[in-house]
């Protein structure tokens, strides 16, 4: 991950793009950290055969951003190849299977090349999704984090590969490792990952039952155009500060100011670090057909929200300016400690 430094880095790295009839948006902050590390991937729509096909990617790196940037570069061509994605029917199991192949593909690809070219004894997670025009594919390997929102409400969500995950622990164990301090051998904080392959050396143990596995757990949910409307994907930074039923409330209630993801993004960004998030943080929002749209109702109860809060931030100046208190810091205090359920859902007064 790196070390922290004196003063967060807060300037974003910004996208929009649409396809497919997909409209997403990506924010991305180094925030406290040294570096970094985190990158991604956006294609709503694929190119040739697969035009009707769509994949988005976050890539949290540690220990350096070689294996998160390989990825985002590499990993969706290793991922839709073969007969999985070129017969006229969709087979989930097969294209499940192929993604799974996949992985497994470009981590030994990288583990070559990391002896060869002496890369950085990085890692990187990777959550994904993977949408045909019947279904979502869920790919995740680590503790990034996807959710989808459908008929306003949380529907699924990826589930993080930790160390004390019973499964996780078993494998760990199986291969000579311990899990101390819920981390690998006490060091690693998650349980699967690409590279890492310090982590991958256990000469008795094939590639998917090292103490860290490439392989991913791969969902796929049938679509409902009529009321899927949007999916988040995130790195660990931001669901630091947020929880997965929050997260979603919160995005959902900034789409219906305005109904753009790149705006909503980057408002995730600055709640996460007021919130006290202090990794990088990287967001993306893609929106379906049925993603909600602007809403009057909610604009104006935002209206007022912010006139409340800027006559309260006045008066409490006020009357700790003649206390000799006044200062931000007492004036959030003390507008935490007032019951207000105009703030936003999930982001609360530190997304204020």
């Amino acid at each position: 991950m790196g070390g922290i430094r004196k003063a967060p880095r807060t300037e974003k790295l910004l996208q929009r793009g649409e396809g497919g009839g997909l409209r997403y948006g990506l924010g991305a902050m180094q925030g406290w950290r040294a570096h970094m590390e985190d990158t991604h991937t956006a294609q709503p729509q694929l190119p040739g055969a697969l035009a009707t096909w769509a994949f988005f990617a976050v890539y949290d790196g540690h220990a350096g951003g070689t294996v998160a940037q390989f990825c985002a570069r590499h990993l969706l061509g290793e991922v839709v190849v073969g007969e999985a994605f070129t017969g006229e029917a969709e087979s989930p199991e097969a294209v499940k299977e192929a993604v799974r192949e996949g992985f497994l593909r470009i981590d030994s690809r990288m583990q070559a090349l990391a002896r060869a070219e002496g890369w950085e004894h990085a890692g990187s997670t990777a959550v994904a999704v993977l949408v045909s025009p019947g279904h979502l594919y869920f790919i995740n390997l680590g503790d990034s984090r996807a959710l989808l929102c459908r008929a306003g409400r949380l529907t699924f969500y990826t589930e993080d590969h930790k160390p004390s995950r019973p499964r996780e622990r078993e494998r760990i164990e199986n291969a000579g490792g311990t899990v101390l301090l819920q981390r690998v051998n006490g060091s690693l904080a998650v349980s699967r990952a690409l590279g890492d392959f310090d982590y991958k050396a256990v000469a008795w143990r094939g590639q998917t039952e090292q103490l860290v596995s490439p392989e991913p757990e791969v969902y796929e949910l049938a679509r409902c155009p009529g009321e899927d409307e949007f999916l988040v994907l995130a790195c660990d930074g931001v669901w630091d500060a947020f929880d997965t039923e929050g997260l979603c409330a919160f995005v959902r209630s900034r789409l219906l100011l305005g109904g753009d993801p790149q705006a909503v993004c980057e408002e995730v960004l600055d709640a996460g670090l007021y919130k006290g998030s202090r990794d990088n943080m990287t967001c993306m929002v893609v929106c379906f057909r049925g993603a909600p749209g602007t809403s009057q109702a909610a604009l104006q109860k935002e209206r007022e929200l912010d006139a409340h809060l800027e006559s309260r931030v006045a008066e409490l100046y006020g009357e700790l300016q003649e206390q000799g208190a006044a200062s931000l810091v007492a004036i959030f205090r003390c507008l935490a400690t007032e019951v207000n359920p105009s703030l936003p859902p999930g982001g609360g007064l530190a997304s204020k």
